[in-house]
């Protein structure tokens, strides 16, 4: 049997924590998602852990907003290689603009509707979880736990 991937949700909202579990339920790929509720503690965990698959990070977070946390990551030698989708409500340019000026992998806003969120979040489940090609330095760190 496959191991699960790592997941990392970075999410402040109970709701979309529930959702998003859900809708992971429906990818091709086993999967262990791991939760943090701020930017604090999604470094606490990053920095403690083994380094996840992929992050999905929400923007407006309490503590240590989106942007930081992915200032932090992409600077950071050891974890600027984990792909990290931002998912969040937001739809200002201004957020998907400094998302990218930042290194974020990807950009996706939360649909209102439900199916259609489940979809996006196994959309990108599968995608980068199944189809995308991983650093060859990172192949066995994400794939053989």
């Amino acid at each position: 049997m496959t191991p699960p991937l790592e997941v990392l949700l970075v999410e402040d909202n109970p709701g979309d924590v529930l959702l998003t579990r859900e809708a992971f339920q429906g990818v091709n790929r086993p999967i262990h998602l791991n939760v943090a509720r701020d930017g604090v503690e999604a470094l606490e965990w990053l920095r403690r852990e083994a380094k996840p698959a992929l992050i999905l990070l929400d923007f407006n977070l309490p503590r240590m907003s989106g942007r930081e946390v992915l200032s932090e990551l992409k600077t950071s030698r050891d974890l600027r290689t984990i792909p990290v989708v931002v998912l969040t409500t937001s739809r200002a340019e201004s957020d998907v603009s400094d998302a990218y000026e930042l290194g974020t992998n990807g950009f996706v806003t939360k649909p209102m509707d439900l199916g259609e969120l489940f979809r996006v979040i196994q959309s990108i489940g599968d995608f980068w979880l199944g189809a995308a090609a991983l650093p060859a330095d990172s192949q066995a760190r994400y794939l053989t736990r």
